[in-house]
């Protein structure tokens, strides 16, 4: 059996491992979850989007999923933002790819294949449509955040260099843009999250540091000793590492510090 092949069954193998204590989490979850088709140019993405439980109206955060598409975790951490006080909205990056118009569900295990071909030019269209829906949202208050993990971390990297209108740009275990033209486009602060036992992606922050600093942004990296990569994902499964388990709290409070401010 060729890498790839075994690469592809072994993505398959992590995220199906990761669906039914996901599911289960969302399936007790008291806030308002729905589905919406977003319109972005001839495309329809399916986006999940869940309400927060609040008084006022809120901040939004885009919530772009990992390699594995939009997944049961993708949508239960999406409803952890909205737990948090926020508006949440997860679009499958991956719809209409799959035959007969389909997305994740319809991939299968071409869902890592397919994703990775993606242009990048529509990824920026379909995070476009779905800021502009849920920035006029009678909930929302106007201001959009976007948070990526693994795949989507580095599509949340590039995405700020897209939209001058975010407030902020979460990533989660992504690597950056080396362009230094396009980084003198980010227009609002990036804030990292990386596993201390992650060199594929770690060892990429220090180029992101100089390459942001000499761009005039604002880049604030956190690296979490002994965690690996996927960690907010890891760190919340039933046999988790200590050291994942730990990663994602200290996670989830910085996220909560970070998102109080915007």
């Amino acid at each position: 059996m060729n890498t790839s092949v075994v690469t592809a069954l072994l993505i398959t193998a992590i995220a199906a491992s990761a669906q039914d204590w996901a599911k289960a989490k969302l399936e007790k979850s008291p806030r308002h979850q729905e589905w919406q088709k977003i319109e972005s140019g001839k495309r329809k993405v399916e986006s999940f989007v869940v309400y927060p439980e609040v008084k006022d109206k809120a901040t939004a955060v885009i919530v772009v999923h990992e390699i594995f598409g939009l997944s049961d975790w993708a949508r239960a951490v999406t409803d952890e933002f909205a737990e948090a006080g926020y508006i949440a909205i997860a679009p499958d990056l991956l719809s209409g790819m799959a035959p007969n118009g389909g997305g994740t569900a319809e991939l299968g295990q071409n869902v890592g294949r397919t994703i990775q071909s993606l242009p990048p030019d529509q990824i920026t269209a379909d995070l476009n449509a779905v800021a502009a829906y849920v920035s006029k949202l009678p909930a929302c208050n106007g201001k959009v955040v976007v948070a990526g993990y693994c795949w989507g971390g580095g599509q949340s990297f590039r995405y700020a260099s897209n939209n001058k209108d975010l407030k902020a740009a979460l990533v989660f275990y992504g690597t950056g843009p080396t362009d230094e033209g396009v980084l003198k486009t980010i227009n609002c602060p990036v804030y990292g999250f990386y596993g201390g036992n992650d060199a594929r992606v770690t060892s990429t922050v220090k180029k992101s540091e100089e390459l942001m600093k000499a761009a005039g942004k604002t880049y604030d990296p956190v690296t979490y000793e002994g965690a690996g990569h996927g960690f907010m994902r890891a760190g919340e499964e039933s046999a988790a590492k200590p050291e994942n388990k730990k990663a994602r709290d200290e996670a989830w409070t910085r996220i909560k510090d970070i998102l109080k401010k915007i």
